[in-house]
């Protein structure tokens, strides 16, 4: 069933950790920082710290329900998007860095998923694409404070993940992944898909789709010096799934309002 409401999506997203836990999957990370965006949404609604509550809710569940059902499709084996089969690929890969799994994740939900659903939530309301844009930066916000929260807390369960500053100058997307980027990249895409309909607009979808699951390869497949140095990192890693996603599911670190 299509969740509805922000308490559906945590349930859901609670659902996905728990399961991951138990079956010892690296479903769970990406799930477990996700749980923590959206539950600080659901606290900023409720203390009216956004422009438009309800419209806000709304956007949260049409972009949360974007991946809970890629990877519903993933678990039916059934075709997500290609940006998601990407990110679910690496699951069953243990030479994957617990990094890797976040931002191949980030690159799915933000490049991909995030302008189809600010442009589906604006059609929703009748409302001019700009008069999201507020909401937009804000679910940017929180997702950027928390997504660096928890990269900073990695060193718990990945001593050396330092050593990948000594590639600071390469172009990876690995390393240069960025949020800010992304937030741009996404609007830019959803400000073209609001003047789309009909199959020009699946279309659009389409195309967009396939230019992120691109970009994600440079993410779970880093080359030259730099493969190495995953390597390197990785080998120093947690091995357990179960025991990372409990330590990125259960750190909390109190966190500034978005207004």
């Amino acid at each position: 069933m299509q969740a509805t409401t922000i308490d559906q999506i945590i349930t859901e997203l609670e659902t996905i950790i728990a399961d991951a836990i138990q079956t010892g999957s690296r479903a769970g990370y990406f799930a477990a920082l996700y749980h923590k965006v959206t539950c600080k949404v659901k606290e900023g609604i409720l203390a009216g710290e956004f422009e438009d509550g309800k419209r806000m809710e709304q956007l949260d569940v049409t972009f949360a329900s974007r991946y809970i059902k890629a990877y519903h499709q993933w678990r039916q084996k059934q075709q997500p998007s290609a940006s998601w089969a990407l990110a679910f690929s690496i699951f069953n890969k243990p030479r994957k860095m617990v990094l890797q799994h976040l931002l191949i994740g980030m690159n799915a939900h933000i490049n991909f998923d995030l302008g189809v659903a600010v442009v589906e939530t604006a059609r929703a309301f009748n409302q001019p694409l700009a008069q999201v844009h507020k909401d937009f930066n804000a679910i940017n916000t929180i997702l950027s404070a928390l997504t660096y929260e928890v990269i900073n807390e990695l060193n718990q369960v990945s001593p050396l993940m330092s050593l990948a500053g000594l590639h600071a100058q390469n172009n990876s997307i690995l390393i240069q992944f960025a949020l800010g980027n992304a937030r741009d990249g996404a609007w830019c895409f959803a400000e073209d898909l609001y003047t789309r309909t009909g199959q020009d607009y699946l279309n659009l979808i389409s195309s967009r789709d396939a230019d992120i699951n691109k970009l994600g390869l440079g993410i779970v497949a880093p080359v030259g010096l730099l493969s190495f140095t995953v390597w390197l990192i990785h080998l120093f890693e947690w091995r357990n799934p179960s025991r990372i996603t409990r330590v990125l599911n259960e750190y909390k670190k109190t966190y500034l309002k978005v207004n």
